[in-house]
């Protein structure tokens, strides 16, 4: 099966316009939270709802996750989207500009393929940063086709973003580079490819829709996630259909930055 061109267009028309709207409840949010101790607010909730419900219609026969309501799911479906609609609530809730709308679609190998990423606040000499990538063809940034400048080294990690719990688990000894950190995952692992001097990102243990947009913009960019063992990041029936967390710390970059991280950054003796 093919995703529709036409129907793609009017599911990223969509989440533009929750962009749009995240932005302009974020004046008035309101912290709430989830059993977890997570917080979550109402612009999470209203946005799931609406593109959960965009996709259902317009790819009825596809799976659907998103982080703030039940799935649906079906191991012969020919592909997944999964959904983050506030990437970095916690920030977000604080007023903080560093938050995304992610869509990410995995194909019927649970491949990640396809990326719908809105920043409202963060870009490239401009406000908003967009990004769509569809699967089989070119990664789009701010409307443009998008490539690595062939000048740019993405070889070594003199800088790199990492989430924000990182500091616990890895030891920084060794390393003499620069770190980033924004809070929102989806951001931290597009960074190597959006930003020139940004090589690599770290980030621990995560959900499906914290990662799968970043996975398939990673992966059209000649990139990977990888755990510390050297073993690549697949989407298991733990992660899509229990909603559990990936296996352990993933190190991303192309693969001369991933071995070069899990080197001079490795885990924490426990």
């Amino acid at each position: 099966m093919v995703l529709n061109r036409d129907k793609l267009d009017i599911l990223m028309e969509e989440v533009e316009r929750c962009a749009t709207l995240a932005y302009e409840m974020q004046c008035e949010c309101v912290r709430d939270y989830k059993k977890d101790g997570s917080v979550i607010t109402k612009a999470d909730t209203t946005i799931s709802k609406r593109i959960m419900v965009m996709i259902s219609k317009l790819f009825p026969t596809c799976n659907r996750i998103s982080e703030e309501e039940s799935s649906y799911f079906n191991e012969d479906a020919p592909f997944t989207f999964i959904l983050d609609p506030i990437d970095g609530t916690d920030v977000y809730s604080q007023g903080l500009p560093l938050y995304t709308v992610a869509l990410g679609i995995l194909d019927s190998k649970n491949l990640p393929v396809g990326a719908m990423i809105v920043a409202p606040r963060f870009g490239i000499a401009r406000e908003r940063l967009s990004l769509r990538l569809d699967p089989g063809e070119k990664l789009i940034l701010d409307g443009k086709g998008f490539n690595l400048p062939q000048e740019v080294n993405k070889d070594y990690p003199t800088q790199i973003t990492v989430s924000s719990s990182t500091q616990k688990h890895l030891n920084f000894s060794l390393y003499k580079g620069k770190i980033r950190t924004f809070g929102s995952t989806i951001l931290h692992l597009i960074c190597p490819v959006i930003s020139p001097f940004i090589q690599g990102c770290i980030n621990q243990k995560a959900y499906v829709w914290d990662i799968a947009a970043s996975h398939a913009v990673l992966k059209a960019m000649g990139m990977d996630c990888v755990y510390f063992d050297g073993t690549p990041l697949c989407y298991t029936n733990e992660m899509l259909v229990e909603r559990k967390r990936c296996q352990g710390t993933i190190y991303c970059g192309n693969e001369a930055c991933r071995d070069t991280m899990r080197a001079l950054l490795p885990l924490k003796e426990e």
